[in-house]
């Protein structure tokens, strides 16, 4: 299944992105790990970049931060495309924490910041500022060896914040945090576009944690976009499989389909039909009724937002989807 979606700025007026990408494809020798990707991120948002493992997430992100050259396409940031010229300002307007953050573990949490103040130049309240921020000034002059990872999670969130960014990239920043360590995180993330002005590009594989923080969201699956849209939009593709069991299922089949809906046989008396709304089960066991048929069973499962996503990210695995499949245009 593809969900086709032709803007999804339908749900808010949004006049520039903080990051866009046009047709961005990269190949590794024979393997396409990236393929036509456009993506529309608006500023002051937290926006979720969703796919199972090996989907393409971080190698996307390897492109947007330079580290990864893209074969083709093109990318913008904040309605500027990069050139030789503004590459340095541009990039540093951005911030990142990409897998596990590099920390020297004999150093405190504090030195380990003076450090990068200083690479980059920095005036040391910057170092006070991103502590209160990630809520480490507590536990600034204790080593890094003694904090928990959570704890040293937030140490590479602040080193990440320490030139006051517009625009912050995480990939996957929940990993291997215990529940206290994923609500902190959540918290801070939550709070960064609302009270600091920051836009966040926030990557992972779980579709739980990415509907507690995202107001949009783009998924990926084997490097092809299948979505991109608000939470909402993405609601209003899932339609509710109904379990119908008569005596002839394939004769039911055929007077389902000739009626407009989508039946699968499941076994020797039972279908699928999917539906999307609650008259169309009505009409459906109607048209079953009228052509002669006896129902023994009609039972309705509404699939959440998971089984959407799973649907959506095994189908295109399985190579059900052939090519971009979101039509996003601005």
């Amino acid at each position: 299944m593809t969900l086709t979606l032709k803007t999804w700025t339908e749900a808010a007026e949004v006049s520039e992105f903080a990051i866009e990408t046009v047709g961005l494809t990269r190949h590794f020798g024979d393997v396409l790990a990236v393929e036509n990707l456009s993506l529309h991120v608006p500023r002051s948002s937290v926006y979720g970049f969703l796919g199972p493992n090996g989907a393409g997430k971080t190698t996307t992100i390897r492109m947007l931060l330079g580290l990864t050259r893209p074969d083709r396409g093109g990318i913008r940031f904040f309605d500027q495309s990069i050139t030789p010229a503004n590459r340095r300002a541009i990039l540093g307007r951005i911030g990142a924490m990409v897998e596990t953050p590099s920390l020297y573990a004999h150093l405190t949490g504090y030195e380990n910041l003076q450090i990068t103040q200083g690479l980059l130049g920095l005036h040391r309240s910057k170092i006070e500022r991103a502590l209160l921020i990630v809520r480490l000034e507590q536990d600034a002059h204790r080593l890094v060896s003694a904090y928990s990872h959570g704890m040293r999670q937030r140490l590479g969130l602040a080193l990440a914040l320490l030139a006051e960014p517009e625009l912050l990239i995480l990939d996957e920043p929940t990993n291997g945090l215990d529940p206290a360590g994923i609500q902190e995180m959540r918290e801070l993330i939550l709070g960064f576009p609302s009270e600091h002005g920051i836009t966040v590009f926030l990557s992972s594989h779980l579709l739980a944690e990415i509907e507690q923080l995202a107001s949009g969201i783009g998924i990926i699956g084997r490097g092809q976009l299948l979505f991109e849209g608000t939470l909402e939009a993405l609601q209003r593709y899932r339609r509710a499989r109904v379990v119908v069991r008569v005596d002839r299922p394939a004769l039911a089949c055929d007077v389902l389909r000739e009626g407009g809906w989508t039946a699968v046989p499941t076994d020797a008396s039972g279908l699928t039909v999917y539906v999307s709304e609650a008259a169309d089960i009505a009409h459906a066991a109607t048209a079953l009724v009228s052509a002669g048929l006896q129902l023994y069973q009609l039972q309705t499962v509404r699939p959440s937002l998971e089984d959407l996503f799973l649907e959506l990210t095994r189908d295109v695995h399985l190579g059900a989807g052939s090519g971009q499949g979101s039509g996003v245009s601005r």
